[in-house]
């Protein structure tokens, strides 16, 4: 995790924010946190999920839309009153949402509640299963999926009276989704994409 010598930002300065490179950043307590590049395979997975969600949306026909490179807004911090604003791997929105996103200029931050999001584990750790889950909780996303390539399993947390609680997939268990009941997926199907 790299965070850029720019000074704290708010939610406005972020979304018009260019530093000249193609750099992906979060907006953490203020701050800039470079999103790392995906490695092969947490790319394909990330390929492998949007495919199998477009799926399932088209065949439900959901107005939803099943989007990577989409911000969500977090809200300012407690604490420092500095904001927030995450990338998920995976986006699960409403397509009512995604064409206000279009109309808009800058960064494509959503500022609205997804119906859904993903995280596939990389370099640090603590980022997806503690701040992103505290933060993600606090934000009301109804569902939370973690992807971990080297635990060898998939966490769907569900929001319930507004905590999470998680569930565990391994091999070939199918993994129980809220937001897609239908859905025939297993961890080992996402973890050898």
């Amino acid at each position: 995790m790299t965070t850029s010598p720019t000074k704290n930002l708010t939610i406005e300065e972020y979304l018009i924010y260019d530093d000249g490179t193609d750099n992906r950043y979060e907006l953490v307590d203020g701050k800039l946190i470079m999103v790392p590049l995906p490695t092969a395979d947490h790319s394909d997975e990330i390929d492998l999920l949007l495919e199998v969600f477009r799926a399932e949306i088209n065949q439900q026909k959901l107005l939803w839309q099943a989007k990577r490179d989409v911000g969500v807004y977090i809200g300012k911090s407690l604490n420092t009153g500095r904001d927030y604003s995450r990338s998920p791997d995976v986006c699960i929105l409403l397509s009512e949402d995604w064409a206000k996103l279009k109309a808009e200029k800058g960064a494509a931050v959503l500022r609205t509640v997804p119906l859904m999001v993903v995280e596939v584990v990389s370099t640090n750790r603590k980022d997806d299963y503690v701040d992103k889950v505290e933060e993600y909780q606090g934000l009301g996303i109804p569902e939370y999926w973690i992807v971990d390539g080297r635990d060898k399993l998939v966490s769907v947390l569900l929001l319930d009276d507004g905590r999470y609680h998680r569930t565990e997939f391994r091999g070939g268990e199918r993994i129980i989704s809220r937001a897609f009941p239908l859905l025939v997926l297993t961890a080992e199907q996402v973890l050898s994409a």
